[in-house]
Order: structure tokens, then C-alpha cells, then sequence
């Protein structure tokens, strides 16, 4: 059975990125056959056409319309010859809805959907944690001096609550975000391994820290050091 592991961060340039890239290549290493599904993919694969399309559109999505595209998307996992997908910040899309302006109640309800929906494929998630205050700044040195203006303008736009102004607002949003994340997941039950102040590891350790967790799960040993 295909399994999915979704990584999720705290903040951009927490290191969640390069934490599915290494969990990618391990998995692979072992002999299993792998997906690396990209964070910028979720626009770009078949799967999710009408996702792209509606958004290109009217700059916001139905829910209807992305448990339709995940519909397709586990159909299409289930079809192929993968042992494992290492999603990049693809499900359960908290930060869209709540940019979108939902609530906590309707998010809730659209995780039970999406639940459902995910079950064929044993949704694991790998949460990245760590301080958002430290980890935008780190994430700014590495896309260049303007992002931070831009990352704070795009969720100044957004129907976010708290509403973002500046960097401050931004760091008190994320940790909302966090917390609204955390909490939906943890009430569907959903298999979860959280890497703890992750910003302050070496990128080895925080795959080192994944791999312990998500070894039980996918019934690998794992060795220290």
C-alpha cells in the first residue's frame, strides 16, 4: 500500500523544504519507490487542473473543488507503481483556507471530508516546528532582500486572522496558523511526527529526527548517530 507523508512547517525557511528532499532520497536509498511532490506542483499537476483553473480565475478555490483534485490525486497515487509520496506542504491545505477566510468550525468540517478522501493512501504528516521570528529571516537570506516585503504583502492581502501589516503580525499569524493545523489534524487522528525547534538543528538533524519518527510507521529501522 502506497503510503503519504505530507510535510508541513511553522514558517517559511524553517527548513521543510530541504527536509523533503532528504527524506526523499532515504526512502529511495531503501528501495522504495518514490513521489517527491513539490510545494509549487499542487498548480502544475493533472490532478489538480480544476484547483489551478479556479484559482487563476477568482483567485480562490472551492472545497468542494480541492477534495475533488485530492480525490484524483489518491486516485492517481493508488494507480501507480510508488511506494511512498513525499508531499511538500500539499495537504490539508490550512494556510489556503484560512487565507481564504474560513473558520475554524468549517475547516474541522472539511478535514473530516478530506480524511475520507486520504484514507487509501494512510496520510502521515511531518511537522516542522520552530520560531517563525527566527526562521523569516533565515528564509529572506536565502530568496533575496525583497521577499520578506513580498511574503508580508501576500498575506496582507489574504482575509487572515489576526491581520498581517508587517513582520510582527506575520509571526503572530503563523503561530494561529500553527496551532489551527496542529489541532485539525490532531483531532481526525492522523498519524503525526513533530521535529521540535527545528530551526535551531543542523539540516541532518532534523532528518534525523523525521526518520526516527516516521521509521515505526513505515516498519524501518532506524540507527542513531
Amino acid at each position: 500500500m502506497t503510503v503519504l507523508i505530507t510535510v508541513c512547517g511553522a514558517s517559511p525557511g524553517v527548513g521543510k523544504s530541504t527536509l523533503c528532499t532528504g527524506l526523499s532520497r532515504w526512502l529511495a536509498d531503501s528501495g522504495l519507490r518514490v513521489d517527491h511532490f513539490r510545494e509549487e506542483e499542487v498548480l502544475t499537476r493533472p490532478q489538480f487542473d480544476a484547483v489551478a483553473a479556479e484559482f487563476g480565475a477568482t483567485g480562490t478555490v472551492e472545497l468542494e473543488t480541492l477534495l475533488a483534485g485530492t480525490k484524483q490525486f489518491v486516485d492517481s497515487v493508488l494507480a501507480s507503481d510508488d511506494d511512498v509520496v513525499v508531499a511538500d506542504a500539499l495537504v490539508p491545505f490550512v494556510p489556503t483556507l484560512l487565507a481564504m477566510g474560513h473558520g475554524e468550525e468549517t475547516i474541522d468540517a472539511f478535514m473530516i471530508a478530506l480524511t475520507e478522501v486520504l484514507a487509501p493512501v494512510r496520510p502521515l504528516m511531518v511537522y516542522v516546528d520552530g520560531n517563525a521570528e527566527a526562521a523569516l529571516p533565515r528564509a529572506a537570506r536565502r530568496e533575496g532582500e525583497r521577499w520578506l516585503d513580498w511574503y508580508v504583502g501576500k498575506l496582507a492581502r489574504y482575509e487572515v486572522s489576526p491581520p498581517v501589516a508587517d513582520v510582527a503580525s506575520a509571526v503572530t499569524y503563523l503561530r494561529r496558523e500553527r496551532a489551527v493545523t496542529l489541532g485539525a489534524v490532531g483531532r481526525r487522528g492522523w498519524e503525526l511526527v513533530v521535529v521540535e525547534r527545528a530551526d535551531e538543528l543542523p539540516r541532518n538533524e532534523v532528518l534525523r529526527v523525521a526518520q526516527r519518527g516516521l521509521g515505526p510507521y513505515l516498519g524501518m529501522t532506524v540507527q542513531d548517530g
